[in-house]
């Protein structure tokens, strides 16, 4: 393989097998670690520091991977090496198969019991942020990888702020441009671009359970008209670009073989109120993930996590490049390669002793969920799910094989 676009010491670190593809702010790779044999993904983003916005994003998801990244349904930061000259950055993952965008474009691939492990995997993922007061506000399905076995892994932190020094705003508060083209966005982040609370995350999880019911996103996006009311600039409420539309319910919007137990959840995320929604704590609870829920596995954080810049500072893009750089060297006291060495978070997790689950309660294993990666049902071609997920953060390889029928949940 060509290696002209990457730099000389990453090549001599890992060698790369493939390009997964390419985007406006990046380009990655699958790749095998010299030293290890690990297959990773290596992400190099383009002029990772170009704005203070990107420079941020780019802070953000490297301190915020570092703090969760011993979670077993959090993508893992496997590396983080500075480019030659000095403005691109590679982010080196564990490697995962496919997102679960893709696999909801598939078609059926997920059966009942695939959704409900899915789900309760992102529950777990989002109760154990969420107890280090951070919210994740961009979770949706492209940024949710899965490998053949079912296994879930949160990806894309860019967005991902900690609670603490959020500032209020007023009520009428405009209406910015960013949030406002998102289908997995809570109302009041539509509706107040700088308040949030963990209820914005449960708001998009709620989405995230409608799409892999429904198949298709639970939510139209805008119509023409609405995004040119959007684009205007009118200091105005984003309720007034809306308009009268017919009220639909839940149900009516669900194929009529939606498991009731799916839409009580349901009802129970996508509540506008934001302190009326389920907590991640409280929905895992819940019965349809009932069957997966053993506490002693629902990690928390036992303290707020917190980052090297105090939130709400205003940093120039040259700054965070500047304290990035210091704490690559603090943590592992070489330049190249970086690991960190930082004590993990997870020295501070606490655990609930629990009675172990009944043998009913197991995860769909890899019979279940995955054929094998050379072939498919009954020696047919495997099922490739298309191209990997081009969110900020996100590197995967869609090429999971196809999945066999489930039976249904146990009663």
């Amino acid at each position: 393989m060509c290696t002209a676009e990457v730099d000389r010491h990453v090549a001599q670190r890992y060698l790369l097998k493939r390009r997964l593809g390419k985007g406006a702010y990046g380009i990655v790779w699958k790749a095998v670690d010299r030293r290890t044999g690990e297959v990773v993904a290596i992400k190099k983003i383009f002029d990772a520091f170009k704005d203070k916005t990107d420079a941020q994003r780019t802070f953000r998801e490297i301190m915020l991977l570092q703090e969760f990244g011993d979670h077993p349904n959090i993508v893992r930061l496997l590396d983080v090496i500075p480019a030659e000259n000095d403005r691109d950055i590679y982010l080196v993952f564990e490697s995962m198969d496919t997102d679960l965008n893709a696999v909801i474009c598939k078609g059926t691939l997920l059966k009942d019991t695939h959704k409900r492990y899915i789900f309760y995997q992102l529950l777990r993922a989002t109760k154990f942020i969420h107890s280090g007061r951070v919210i994740h506000r961009d979770q949706k399905p492209s940024n949710v990888l899965l490998d053949a076995s079912c296994l879930v892994k949160l990806c894309d932190f860019g967005l991902a702020r900690p609670l603490s020094g959020l500032p209020e705003v007023p009520e009428g508060h405009a209406l910015t441009e960013y949030v406002a083209t998102r289908w997995y966005r809570a109302p009041e982040v539509l509706l107040s671009s700088s308040w949030y609370t963990p209820g914005v995350d449960m708001w998009s999880l709620g989405c995230i359970l409608g799409e892999m019911l429904r198949g298709r996103p639970l939510f139209p996006p805008p119509s023409k008209e609405d995004l040119l009311a959007l684009g205007s600039g009118c200091n105005i409420s984003v309720l007034q670009h809306l308009g009268s539309r017919p009220r639909q319910t839940l149900d009516a919007l669900l194929p009529p073989d939606t498991p009731p137990d799916a839409l009580d959840l349901l009802s129970r995320l996508l509540v506008f109120a934001p302190h009326k929604r389920l907590s991640a704590a409280q929905a895992l609870q819940h019965p349809y993930v009932q069957r997966f829920h053993c506490p002693a596995r629902e990690w928390t954080l036992g303290g707020d996590v917190r980052l090297p810049v105090q939130e709400g500072a205003q940093l120039s893009a040259a700054e965070y490049r500047r304290r990035l750089h210091q704490v690559l060297r603090d943590a592992t006291r070489v330049i190249r390669p970086f690991r960190w060495a930082l004590p993990p978070r997870s020295s501070i997790l606490v655990s609930v002793q629990v009675p172990p689950r009944s043998p009913g309660a197991a995860r769909p294993g890899r019979r279940m969920f995955g054929a094998s990666a050379a072939q498919g049902a009954q020696g047919a071609a495997r099922a490739t799910l298309g191209g990997y997920s081009q969110a900020y953060g996100t590197v995967c390889l869609s090429a999971l094989g196809c999945l066999p029928l489930l039976p249904g949940p146990r009663a």
